[in-house]
């Protein structure tokens, strides 16, 4: 008996639900340290890919005016559900705006130095802020995990720099929780 072949159209389903499972089975799996897990009384609400830029600008140093370095300025991403699709924007504060209005702002209580070498920290932050309604409503801690790039320039930033800004890629995980029921 002769087997038909597999339609093109399939075959590119099927790998794209492959791809798209493995990710969300290794964003699942991602060893957090303790450090930078939340309390016993707090679940996941909702876990976004996360891909953007980190924004740094030139500046004198403030301990040294004849120094320059690369200084953080603000995150510019964009959060993307399972399917791909963009759910979310990060921003300076830090902020997350979900596409239906409501916002979180955090604040930085943990860091963990990432796996990659070349990756910014894991975080724990706390919601300072955040919206009554909404996907992000009662948010009351956010994790970045599992991060790529991001980190500052590695080239020398200098006094005909200043003011000069830097956007250098990174990719991560935010998880967002909220108290237990």
């Amino acid at each position: 008996m002769k087997s038909k072949p597999v339609p093109i159209f399939y075959k590119t389903l099927f790998t794209t639900i492959f791809a798209v499972n493995a990710v969300i089975c290794s964003a699942a799996n991602i060893e957090v340290p303790d450090v930078l897990k939340t309390p016993t009384n707090q679940v996941v609400i909702l876990e976004a890919k996360a891909e953007g830029v980190q924004i740094y600008e030139c500046k004198t140093q403030q301990n040294d005016s004849l120094k320059f370095e690369w200084k953080f300025k603000a995150p510019e991403a964009d959060l993307y559900d399972t399917n791909g699709k963009i759910i979310a924007h990060h921003y300076s504060g830090p902020t997350w705006e979900s596409n239906d209005g409501s916002r979180v702002v955090g604040e930085v209580k943990e860091k963990y130095s990432a796996p990659d070498a070349k990756a910014i920290p894991w975080l724990l932050l706390s919601a300072k802020s955040g919206s009554a309604v909404g996907t992000f409503a009662q948010i009351t801690s956010i994790q970045r995990i599992n991060t790529e790039g991001g980190q500052a320039p590695t080239e020398v930033c200098s006094q005909t720099q200043i003011g000069k800004e830097a956007r250098i890629p990174y990719k991560a995980v935010y998880r967002f929780y909220v108290l237990k029921k």
